[in-house]
């Protein structure tokens, strides 16, 4: 067959405006992965009440999907490297769509947990397949940093537009409602997508090798297994097996990939220092953040009482900063350099995450709307500036690899963010003191979480009811503290790493190095 020896020309064959199409194509698939994202935090405290999870159930609901996408995004780029971009991108956006049926209607809170695992199947195809296309469409280095800006922007906006739309729902529907919000978005990215995109692929891919799948995804999935079990438990003989296993498994996948022919990932990738440090700090930066992005919700509802619309709109300068950051971020790397935006938009977030610790049960919404705006135009310079630098770091054969890494390094630092921070906040809610005359088995729902301290008010007197709720809320903006605090150091330190690994690292240098 010569298709796929053929499939490169028809991008560089796409004109001016037929690169910005396909892009608004792309965009669609962005959102569809920033909206499901950020609906599931708003619809926690209604998904708790309906389904009842314990705490444990209720953080691996918010961090199953990033799991599995974590160990399965270097197996699905490569596989679009292979079979072409454009068909794992519109196959795995119908399955996502599809999926997300079913986490509408989870009726216990181990489906809703096998329904997030199954998108997270879904979502790894779709967001390397994105950013492949980008690396293969726009040659130009100038026109590909605006893409990518475009691309970050959108993310962004789908986090804006998935609280307001999910409050909206949530103050009308069923908390289920939020879920299928994906079905117009991902029906609209198929029909246009299958006449608009060009295909693209590797011309010379060699086999996919299922071993590789198997090793990655194991052993992915048990490190991270290991860490949630032992922020959650402390150490055990169950999370050292898994460590253990996860540890081998993935010195075996190393060493099978320097051996192969055609490995599933490009080891050699690492040597360039850009792409490493690009993706080290794109791991830390999201690892610091995800106890604060997975916690924000419940504050807003449940220690402010805010109505989930209400909720949705108090998020937006997060969003408006990335958004508005994220499209000037390429001229500013140019301007100054690549380390000094990336540098100061990471010592940024750090910051605001300090800040969170002024924030109380009754904070007045202009200090937190000021963190929030803050967060966002410091995650908006940083995250456009390192994918920019991934994909120039690379041959554009390899960009699906590449872009599975930095997926990879997103996922993985959210899903172990959430473990850990959310651990700590989890850790510091449980030990808080319950008003005496408090009966034992409602004690030990409010411990659970709390949502599940709201509930377990309801059946008591006014004034006890009244004194435990405002005790588990005063004992989550404890942990909140903690987890943020955490999140600070981490980011501040990150950002001093990012100032000396990216030194003299500048967005031409890769994009030219493979035309």
């Amino acid at each position: 067959m010569t298709a796929p020896l053929s499939t490169p020309t028809r991008h560089e064959e796409l004109s001016r405006p037929g690169r910005w199409i396909a892009l608004s194509v792309l965009v669609l698939a962005v959102l569809l992965v920033a909206v499901d994202a950020t609906v599931l935090g708003l619809a926690t405290p209604f998904l708790s009440e309906d389904l009842k999870p314990t705490g444990t159930q209720l953080l691996w609901i918010g961090d199953v999907y990033s799991f599995v996408i974590a160990g399965l995004l270097v197996s699905m780029g490569s596989l679009g490297d292979r079979i072409g971009r454009k068909k794992l991108l519109l196959t795995g956006a119908t399955a996502f769509g599809l999926v997300s049926v079913l986490n509408a209607y989870a009726t216990s809170p181990e489906l809703m947990i096998v329904a997030r695992a199954l998108l997270g199947v879904a979502g790894a195809t779709l967001m390397p397949s994105t950013l492949a296309l980008i690396r293969n469409i726009f040659h130009d280095a100038r026109e590909r940093s605006v893409a990518i800006g475009i691309w970050g922007a959108a993310a962004s906006a789908g986090a804006a537009v998935g609280p307001v739309v999910g409050g909206f729902l949530l103050e009308h529907f069923w908390w289920g409602s939020v879920f299928l919000i994906n079905l117009p978005v991902m029906a609209v990215l198929v029909v246009v997508g299958v006449k608009l995109l060009p295909e693209s692929k590797n011309p010379a891919p060699g086999p996919w090798d299922l071993a590789s799948v198997g090793l990655s995804l194991i052993g992915i999935i048990a490190v991270v297994y290991a860490i949630k079990e032992g922020a959650v438990h402390g150490a055990s003989w169950g999370a050292g097996a898994a460590a253990v296993v996860g540890v081998a498994t993935l010195a075996w996948f190393v060493r099978r990939q320097l051996t192969l022919e055609s490995p599933l990932l490009d080891m050699h990738l690492f040597r360039n220092r850009g792409f490493s440090a690009a993706v080290l700090a794109d791991l830390l930066t999201i690892l610091g953040l995800a106890g604060l992005v997975f916690f924000l919700s419940q504050y807003l509802q449940l220690v402010q009482g805010r109505r989930p619309l209400e909720a949705g709109l108090a998020e937006l300068p997060a969003a408006i900063g990335a958004v508005v950051a994220g499209l000037l971020a390429g001229r500013a790397a140019r301007r100054f350099s690549v380390r000094a935006v990336v540098s100061g938009g990471l010592a940024a977030i750090g910051l605001a995450l300090g800040a969170i610790t002024l924030v109380g049960q009754n904070t007045g919404y202009p200090l937190l709307g000021a963190i929030l705006l803050v967060v966002g135009v410091g995650a908006g310079l940083a995250f456009t500036v390192t994918a920019d630098v991934i994909l120039s770091s690379v041959p554009k054969e390899q960009a699906g690899s590449a872009s599975a890494v930095s997926e990879t390094a997103y996922e993985l630092g959210a899903a172990l963010g959430i473990a850990l921070l959310g651990s700590i906040v989890t850790g510091v809610y449980r030990g808080f003191p319950v008003p005496e005359g408090t009966p034992g088995p409602v004690a030990d729902a409010a411990r659970e979480s709390l949502g599940g301290a709201v509930e377990a008010a309801s059946a008591l007197p006014a004034q006890t009811a009244a004194e435990l709720v405002a005790a588990a809320q005063r004992s989550f903006v404890d942990g909140l503290h903690t987890a943020s605090s955490i999140g600070a150091v981490v980011l501040v330190a990150t950002a001093v790493a990012a100032w000396f690994l990216l030194r003299g690292q500048r967005l031409e240098d890769g994009a030219g190095a493979h035309h």
